[in-house]
């Protein structure tokens, strides 16, 4: 299974379109919020499952700030990670995420990449950063793919444009 992760696209979809282009359809998308827009082209874009929580630039959005989902074996939990004050740390979100008794906790907010396994809680740390303003040192719009082998094993990758 292939699963597609971003973040904070903020309504400048360019950068998601060429993203699709690039990977083909996934199994799975994942957004974790700040969408501005994108939320409503999505059913449009992909014919596969999609997932996607409200950011804290997403004002006038009905969508939920957080979701709970299986997928082969592992329970996510989905937040843009504004709320867990991410920006100082992610004990709060790791904390959220063994009250769901998640594996993978999926945010935003920060728009720098991270794949991190928390060797403590043994919980997966999912950042995408942002596929339109990236903060981390090279400045490339990121995503994530993800994919679950024939094992079952799940497998990170950051991706750069």
């Amino acid at each position: 299974m292939r699963i597609l992760i971003v973040s904070d696209t903020h309504g400048y979809n360019e950068d998601f379109y060429e993203v699709l282009k690039k990977t083909g359809e996934p199994d799975l998308l994942i957004h974790a919020g700040d969408l501005q827009g994108l939320e409503k082209e999505l059913p449009r874009l992909v014919k596969c499952d999609i997932q996607m929580v409200s950011g804290n630039n997403d004002f006038s959005l009905s969508l939920k700030q957080e979701q709970v989902f299986d997928v082969e074996g592992y329970r996510f939990l989905l937040t843009h990670g504004h709320r867990e004050g991410v920006y100082y740390g992610t004990d709060r979100l790791l904390y959220k995420a063994m009250q769901y008794e998640a594996n993978i906790v999926v945010f935003g907010h920060t728009h720098e990449p991270i794949v991190k396994f928390d060797d403590h809680s043994g919980i997966w740390l999912i950042n995408p950063g942002s596929l339109t303003f990236p903060r981390q040192a090279n400045r490339k719009p990121s995503f994530i793919l993800a994919d679950i082998d024939r094992q079952g094993e799940i497998h990170f990758t950051i991706n750069y444009l």
